[in-house]
């Protein structure tokens, strides 16, 4: 599996720390982020909007992915989220599924 690092490309500015005990605080996000990334199979380049990504949270590392649609060739990409992956995405206002397990 080819690894795309996928990095914001415009900042959206200082994030507020929350006080213990109160929770996240929602952070108000620039519909103008955008996120580089890269197609494995066309191996295009481009950068996509928040909405066109969607981040998946799983109970492992293999249940944590990324995915969106290539605007190049139209292939459907999924990709690994590590932490940072996962706090870059999340801070830019990418949709996200919270994936549970069975009991």
């Amino acid at each position: 599996m080819n690894r795309t690092r996928l990095f914001p490309a415009e900042a959206t500015g200082i994030r507020p720390t929350p006080l213990p005990g109160t929770g996240p605080v929602p952070v108000p996000v620039s519909a103008a982020v955008r996120f580089r990334a890269a197609c494995p199979d066309c191996r295009g380049r481009f950068e996509l909007a928040a909405a066109a990504l969607r981040l998946a949270i799983g109970a492992t590392s293999r249940t944590t992915f990324y995915t969106f649609t290539c605007p190049e060739c139209g292939a459907s990409v999924r990709k690994p989220a590590g932490e940072r992956i996962i706090e870059l995405l999340t801070g830019g206002g990418v949709r996200t599924l919270r994936l549970h397990t069975a009991l």
